[in-house]
């Protein structure tokens, strides 16, 4: 009789992840997207040294000014640096997308780890309150909170964190369902190991590779959803710089002042064009080695 193979625990995982990080390595998709997206992300953090002027400084002698040698990405109908406000945007358009995916990943992952591993009453509460959830277009949640809260980033991260909980957490009930009939959980409960014991050192394991694929996706849409919340005068509130908000101030002046708009819209289809080949790559290679 053929043996199952054992489930994979924390303490094999090093090796696991060496081999993938090894394969990663000999993806060019994966290495320059990853180049681009580490590159961006440090100009961004570095941002208060790096940036040539005051992101919400006035200038009334320079208003609307082309690309030049002073100002590399030209200034906007205040005068002020678009390359300042673009790398003082990244801050916020990043900050905004990390914490949302992190708290919705992780509140969806702890419910539907819990859900489809306990099962029974509490299962059927959890989904019943991600059914409610999921019953409601996305935008109606985003709006409910920010008519609640008041519209600023702050609220934009907690409405896009409840946004994700509902998708995280069926994706990581049907994964632990999958896997909570297996011989060696069920050998697990019958010596004894405590349930806890089980969700962090069996199951979480082999669920980690789905948590962090559907993140990558899920981050590049918080930084579009973001976005667009400032485009409409919900996110970001002036004069924050933010690439959404800069959008939206630069669309009135496109015929005559291209470089406001083009610029933030070329980060943003960069960043997000970035992290998706990031995610496809590393959703490639993580099946391979799974399967």
């Amino acid at each position: 009789m053929e043996v199952a193979q054992p489930i994979r625990r924390w303490k094999s995982y090093g090796r696991r992840w060496h081999i993938v990080i090894q394969q990663c390595t000999h993806d060019l998709r994966f290495m320059l997207s990853l180049i681009g997206l580490l590159s961006i992300s440090i100009v961004v953090i570095l941002a208060p040294w790096v940036s040539p002027h005051d992101p919400i400084q006035i200038d009334a002698d320079r208003i609307l000014q082309a690309p030049s040698w002073e100002h590399p990405f030209g200034t906007d109908d205040l005068g002020r640096d678009i390359l300042s406000r673009l790398l003082w945007g990244g801050r916020e358009s990043l900050r905004v997308a990390l914490l949302s995916v992190l708290m919705g990943v992780t509140a969806g992952t702890l419910l539907g780890l819990v859900a489809g591993y306990r099962g029974g009453w509490i299962d059927s509460i959890c989904m019943r309150l991600v059914d409610i959830l999921l019953a409601f277009p996305d935008l109606l949640i985003i709006l409910s909170i920010i008519a609640i809260l008041g519209p600023g980033l702050n609220t934009t991260i907690v409405a896009l964190s409840l946004v994700y909980i509902p998708g995280f957490t069926r994706l990581i009930r049907g994964s632990v369902l999958a896997l909570r009939s297996l011989d060696y959980l069920v050998a697990a409960q019958a010596l004894g190991i405590p349930h806890w014991r089980i969700m962090l050192h069996h199951i979480l394991p082999n669920i980690l590779p789905i948590v962090i694929v559907y993140s990558s996706i899920g981050l590049a849409g918080a930084i579009l959803i973001a976005a667009g919340l400032s485009y409409l005068g919900l996110g970001a509130q002036p004069p924050s710089p933010e690439w959404g908000a800069m959008l939206n101030e630069g669309r009135i002046f496109l015929h005559e002042s291209w470089w406001m708009s083009v610029f933030p819209g070329c980060a943003i289809f960069i960043v997000v064009i970035c992290i998706n080949l990031l995610g496809d790559s590393l959703q490639h290679l993580l099946h391979m080695k799974q399967t």
